[in-house]
């Protein structure tokens, strides 16, 4: 009985240190990403439109037109919305 526990022991083991490996490189990964946000800030860019650049990036093309579309139409109610105030005052 001893000898599969210490089987299982190593097996355990093993998938323990995989995943703080994979920890480990995920770390190094997101600092890299810091870095390359920090570089692409120190040339004037701006960082959060680089984000929603990524972003949409991953979207396919039908989600990417759909939400711009929502997007289009939610602008536009709400610029309508304004001229009766504006007409109002």
């Amino acid at each position: 009985m001893g000898g599969s526990v210490g089987i299982a022991g190593e097996r355990i083991r093993s998938f323990i240190e995989r995943v703080e490996q994979i920890e480990e490189e995920l770390k190094a990964l997101t600092e890299g990403k810091k870095e390359v946000f920090l570089e692409a800030k120190g040339e004037g860019f701006d960082v959060k439109v680089l984000k929603e650049i990524l972003k949409i990036r991953k979207q396919d093309k039908d989600q990417r037109d759909e939400q711009e579309s929502l997007l289009d139409l939610y602008m536009q109610a709400m610029e309508d919305s304004e001229e009766p105030m504006k007409k109002a005052a």
